[in-house]
């Protein structure tokens, strides 16, 4: 009833089918040294699986089978089984099972009297074709190729996966073009009116061919789509003629002054005549002469046709960001040397950083005179010149005096401490004359009067902080003694010299000049404080004494737990005395080496005479550049 078919996939492989299972067998030459009176091949089966179906034939194509299938089902109301038409399956065999490739019912007729053995499969060698034999049919099957899927894919309008299908395999295509399977989504794509998807897919399917562009460009056009291809027209190598752009520059120019603005950005100069977009930009200026973004793309304009003077002015009208980019790009240094306060009034940061990057272009002093009815812009431009390089313009630093401390006084302080040009006297007279009691301090000291400066601090601020910091940076013993006369009659004074001075000054010296009866805030604290402070301090010092000897016992231990460790030797170290073998070459005799614990080792008799200490031997090579807890002595006997 079901009959068993065979097919050889090639010379020494047997594919066998038999009901629903197949077997793959291999012919192999057997070892000619386990022949005996065996035969010289043998079949092995590689590959079993069972199938769902009864087998009716097989046949090989390349690595995988094609098999053709009796099918018998159970009616869900009837008891007895009815036949369905065979069927035609690629299967790619696997160890222990099978795959499914493809599979397709075929329709002969009178399948539902056939039985399984009507069937067969018969196949032709050398060409991929099948074919099916039933009682009153023969059906004929070839392999399908690229084209015939491609012209299903299009049959069913799945135009994106056809144009993949045709690029992956345009080497095997006959009867298609994948040029024209493109120009066929394209036109699928226009008619769905998905215009963007369609400019896209330009790109890719027209490639190089310009007529082919130019007709899609005008296509987009009479549909008033060209917005949409505008972002993908070709820029590189290829170019159109330059009226393709000029056209849709001005598409842009009447309805989207934000995308001409774009596509100026975007696009290259050269690809359309500058002077003709100039004109159509400046005719539209006229009606709307304020518009901003007209104003920069008429600068860019510019700047593509080399008229950077002209871009350089609507940038500084408009302080427009790029203005800074367009002087450096092209070297307009030249033509800013009268616009210097237009640019501080933009952007001061930008201005003077520029400024400074090019003081070859443009110099100091020229910069300087520029400013010099603009106080502040210039005070700005002479603090970055500063910080930048203290030496440099070292001959503004008494103007610099007025400046910060008109504009500026937090950074004057630190000016005064930085500058070595500074002329003290000036800088003096300007800070007592407008009351800059910390500025005057620092000069004062600076100039040598610090008992003037701490008077000062301890007068005017009445900060006893600062005053104990001013005599902790000049580290002065007058002055400490200054501080401390002053600060006898005033409380809150002592209190404050109390709490700080212990590291400086004994403050049992403050403590006895104190007078008896005054009431001092918070003396107690101030006291518990010291004596605190001083235990502080002997708690440190014992806590420290503790780690260093817990630190110094335990590597004690290490180095004592390395020593003790046993040393390898055998036949390959030699004695560094006489260069032979340590060991001798029979064992069995007694002999007497020494190991140092720096890996040297001697025979016994080889060693110089022991050291001064008695019982003490050191490794000669290593005691001649010095002796440590390496050269102590490991001794070996047998």
């Amino acid at each position: 009833m079901y009959p068993c078919s065979l097919c050889w996939k090639d010379n020494t492989t047997l594919i066998i089918g038999w009901g629903s299972s197949v077997k793959i067998c291999a012919v192999k030459e057997r070892d000619p040294t386990e022949m005996r009176d065996l035969p010289s091949r043998y079949v092995e089966i590689v590959s079993a699986f069972e199938t769902e179906f009864f087998i009716s034939g097989l046949a090989p194509l390349a690595d995988q089978l094609v098999t053709l299938y009796y099918i018998k089902e159970n009616s869900d109301h009837m008891e007895e089984e009815f036949r369905t038409r065979p069927r035609l399956d690629i299967i790619q065999p696997l160890p222990e099972g099978c795959e499914e490739i493809s599979s397709d019912a075929l329709t002969v007729r009178n399948f539902q009297e056939n039985q399984c053995r009507d069937y067969r499969l018969e196949h032709s060698e050398g060409e991929s074709l099948f074919y099916i034999i039933s009682p009153k049919d023969i059906v004929v099957a070839k392999e399908r190729d690229q084209d015939d899927h491609i012209d299903w894919l299009l049959e069913k309008k799945k135009y994106e996966e056809a144009l993949m299908a045709a690029e992956i395999s345009f080497k095997n295509i006959k009867r298609h073009d994948v040029q024209k399977i493109g120009m066929s989504y394209i036109n699928h794509l226009v008619e769905r009116r998905d215009y963007d998807a369609a400019a896209r897919k330009c790109q890719k399917v027209l490639g190089k061919n310009m007529d082919l562009w130019e007709n899609e460009v005008y296509r987009f056009k009479t549909i008033g789509q060209l917005k949409a291809i505008s972002r993908y027209l070709p820029r590189g190598d290829l170019r159109l003629r330059p009226a393709i752009y000029e056209m849709i520059l001005h598409e842009f120019l009447k309805t989207d002054y934000e995308g001409f603005a774009t596509l100026i950005r975007e696009w290259p100069g050269e690809l359309y005549n500058n002077m003709a977009i100039v004109q159509a930009v400046n005719e539209h200026l006229k009606k709307d002469p304020s518009n901003r973004t007209l104003l920069t793309t008429l600068a860019e304009l510019y700047t593509y046709d080399q008229r950077y003077d002209r871009a350089l002015e609507i940038y500084l009208r408009l302080r427009h960001k790029d203005v800074y980019q367009l002087i450096h790009k092209h070297n307009l240094f030249s033509s800013i040397n009268d616009k210097i306060v237009l640019l501080m009034d933009f952007d001061k940061e930008k201005a003077v950083d520029m400024l400074l990057d090019n003081e070859d272009k443009i110099s100091m002093d020229k910069v300087v005179d520029e400013l010099k009815d603009r106080p502040e812009l210039l005070h700005v431009y002479l603090h970055k010149l500063f910080k930048r390089d203290h030496h440099n313009g070292q001959k503004y630093h008494e103007r610099q005096i007025s400046l910060y401390a008109e504009f500026d006084r937090p950074n004057l302080l630190p000016f005064l401490r930085e500058s070595m040009h500074c002329p003290l006297e000036k800088a003096l007279e300007i800070c007592q004359q407008r009351h800059f009691v910390e500025e005057t301090v620092f000069l004062l000291s600076r100039m040598g009067n610090c008992r003037r400066a701490l008077q000062m601090i301890m007068e005017e601020l009445a900060d006893v902080d600062k005053a104990i910091e001013f005599a902790k940076e000049q580290d002065d013993r007058e002055l400490w003694e200054d501080l401390i006369s002053y600060s006898i009659d005033k409380p809150p004074f002592i209190t404050g010299l109390l709490n700080n001075i212990g590291t400086h000054v004994d403050p049992i010296l403050l403590i006895h000049r104190i007078k008896e009866g005054m009431e001092i805030p918070n003396l107690r604290d101030s006291l518990v404080k010291i004596l605190q402070d001083y235990n502080l301090q002997i708690l440190l010092r014992e806590g420290c004494k503790k780690i260093l000897v817990a630190d110094s016992l335990s590597l004690l231990q290490r180095m004592h737990r390395t020593q003790k460790r046993g040393v390898r030797v055998d036949e390959e170290n030699i004695c560094e005395s006489c260069h032979t073998p340590v060991l001798p070459s029979d064992t069995a005799q007694a002999f007497s080496v020494v190991v140092f614990h720096c890996r040297h080792m001697f025979h016994k008799e080889c060693l110089p005479s022991p050291g001064t200490v008695p019982g003490m031997q050191y490794c000669n090579i290593c005691s001649a550049k010095r002796r440590g807890p390496g050269s102590g002595i490991l001794d070996m006997k047998k």
